[in-house]
């Protein structure tokens, strides 16, 4: 009943994004661009879903969800009936960000062997299934502006919001790649599960990869929205909903919960967290 229940909200939400964001839209046969797209998103996980469950693996679930990234740029590219600029731009700075992140993360639990988020999910049917939905969802709420733009039938040229918002996602995207890379390379040097990160952009904010993350999608919005209009409009709630994910539900939360638990009796640690500001990068607070 729970999974029955969680699976109807969160495919009720596909449903009013895929609405939402398909006013103004193209068609792609008898459906609106927008909303083949959300239906693709959906289904490649499922089809992803089948050997997760089978094999009782999450390691290819990151790399699943940038691979659906870019199909999905391609996959408007390929039905628009011309290339915007502005369709062509997105698309590139979604697929290079996708690209990054889920290698990253692919590389990170091919050497791991594991991700703890998937230890009591994997096991579990309704879970896992949950989990694979929650990514499509995701991917179609992230980039639902962006899609939005691209598949517009009343495309723009590109002016200085664009500029701006490019300025604004290479921000993010630089503050969240070099501290994935920070990370990488001090987890290669450290004792484990005896020392924390606290160096480089790690030494001004307890997660500065999210507050990129965040930064980057603010960007991709604020290109997207000179084409908007209507009901899609709704689709600019993609940062607001990625900095609700991280910071409320999956991201920080999680990782906090689990740095506690492996760091908590450490002194070093307990005043890094209180010193350090949790998301946005800061001065740290002197100690007492």
């Amino acid at each position: 009943m729970r999974t029955a229940l969680t699976l109807a909200v969160v495919w009720s939400i596909a449903a009013f994004i895929a609405f939402a964001g398909s006013d103004g839209s193209v068609t792609a046969g008898v459906l609106p661009l927008f909303a083949v797209c959300v239906l693709v998103a959906f289904a490649m996980q499922w089809l992803a879903f089948i050997p997760s469950w089978l094999l009782k693996t999450e390691k290819f679930y990151d790399l699943t969800g940038g691979v659906t990234y870019v199909v999905l740029m391609v996959l408007i590219l390929a039905l628009l009936p011309g290339a915007p600029a502005r369709a062509l731009l997105l698309a590139g700075l979604i697929s290079v960000w996708a690209i990054r992140l889920s290698g990253f993360l692919f590389m990170r639990i091919s050497s791991d062997g594991f991700d703890r988020r998937f230890d009591k999910i994997k096991t579990n049917f309704g879970r896992l299934f949950i989990t694979w939905n929650l990514q499509a969802l995701w991917v179609s709420v992230t980039a639902g502006a962006a899609m939005a733009a691209m598949s517009s039938a009343q495309p723009q040229p590109l002016g200085w919001p664009a500029a701006l918002g490019v300025a604004i996602w290479l921000t993010g995207f630089l503050i969240e790649a070099t501290a994935d890379a920070q990370k990488r390379r001090f987890r290669a040097s450290a004792k484990k599960d005896q020392e924390f990160i606290r160096s480089g952009l790690w030494a001004y904010s307890q997660h500065p990869n999210y507050f990129g993350e965040i930064v980057l999608w603010c960007g991709i919005a604020l290109i997207a929205v000179p084409v908007l209009g209507g009901l899609s409009y709704l689709t600019l709630l993609s940062p607001v909903f990625v900095y609700l994910l991280l910071t409320k539900v999956s991201g920080i939360n999680l990782l906090d919960a689990a740095a506690e638990k492996r760091w908590g009796d450490n002194p070093a640690f307990q005043q890094y967290r209180q010193a350090t500001p949790t998301l946005v990068p800061g001065r740290p607070k002197p100690s007492d």
